[in-house]
């Protein structure tokens, strides 16, 4: 059964960032990368899957493979997760914004109609669908915007990485997509983000074979 436990931070990895990021004034790092998206632009055309919904799962796939990623401090605790699940905003009935906590599933297909089931959901319903067993990767398009990333995004509350993107950036033979990435320092290194850019990057590249 998918879940979430407290761990003692001395019997991780984590032990020493516990000690000197849990009670930082600013304990999140943002780091930014420009990811080549030709693929999903391609297989948005082609196949009617939503460029969100892609980038998404390439998120959720990116970073499943990376053990980091399943611990997240909450309050003063530090959490072990079972599973993983991707962020969405969605623009709601009422002319405001809800969000969308999507199960992430290696099953292209699968995470694609929980995508659009939850969403819609939240759409029409103008709740919240939250997963709080799963650690959630928060993420934020500000689609018909050109930005190159943000930062300052740390409440003191919420602790989950986050990414956000604006508008891709059409070129002669590809298009970008700027994005940040940001994380709180106790969860993971800047290798560790890093990498999972990395990964992301890899992912969408690959998301043909995904199908």
């Amino acid at each position: 059964m998918c879940g979430m436990k407290e761990i003692d931070p001395k019997t991780t990895t984590r032990a020493l960032a516990y000690e000197l990021w849990m009670k930082s004034p600013m304990p999140m790092v943002t780091l930014f990368k420009t990811l080549d998206v030709t693929p999903l632009v391609r297989l948005t055309k082609k196949s009617g899957f939503k460029f969100n919904m892609l980038m998404c799962w390439c998120i959720g796939k990116a970073a499943v493979s990376i053990k980091e990623f399943y611990v997240l401090p909450v309050g003063d605790r530090l959490m072990q997760y079972d599973d993983i699940a991707v962020n969405t905003i969605v623009a709601n009935r009422q002319g405001c914004i809800s969000s969308c906590d999507v199960p992430f599933s290696e099953d292209l297909k699968l995470f694609n109609e929980d995508y659009l089931y939850l969403t819609g959901q939240v759409a029409e319903t103008c709740q919240n669908h939250d997963l709080p067993s799963s650690m959630v990767i928060g993420t934020s398009a500000l689609v018909n915007c050109e930005i190159d990333g943000a930062v300052g995004m740390y409440s003191g509350i919420f602790n989950n990485p986050f990414m956000i993107w604006g508008k891709y950036r059409s070129h002669f033979f590809k298009t970008t997509l700027p994005v940040s990435f940001q994380f709180h320092h106790t969860q993971m290194d800047g290798s560790h983000a890093a990498l999972f850019l990395e990964n992301l990057q890899r992912e969408i590249r690959g998301i043909s074979a995904a199908q």
